[in-house]
């Protein structure tokens, strides 16, 4: 093969890499689910007592932190949260929001909901 046509074709690859792990990456960073509230008084994950009137959210994995605009898809309605706590532990969930937080969303009466979640 020419020098000329081996280059493209590493080019070609190494760009193609490049689109594969930017679109992973974005797909970590936007998720669609169903998400639940709850309210306790005891200590988050994280540490820090757990306040049901805070807008905040326990994810499985993203780091303690992390701030997440929340979508409800069936009203519309949007809010930011901080990641402060671990789960939820309810198979086919992928988010649990403080009461504060479902209260924005429109969801307190259903108990769960479908959301799209994307980082800020």
């Amino acid at each position: 093969m020419k020098k000329t046509n081996q280059t493209a074709l590493v080019a070609v690859t190494i760009a193609a890499g490049l689109m594969a792990g930017a679109s992973s990456a974005s797909s970590a960073a936007a998720q669609c689910g169903r998400a639940s509230w709850y309210a306790l008084h005891s200590r988050t994950a994280s540490g820090e007592r757990m306040n049901p009137s805070a807008l905040t959210a326990a994810h499985r994995s993203l780091p303690f932190g992390t701030r997440l605009k929340v979508t409800n898809k069936d009203n519309g309605r949007s809010v930011v949260v901080r990641i402060n706590d671990r789960g939820p532990f309810v198979k086919g969930r992928v988010l649990d929001l403080s009461r504060g937080a479902a209260s924005q969303l429109g969801f307190i009466g259903s108990g769960h909901t479908a959301v799209c979640m994307a980082r800020v």
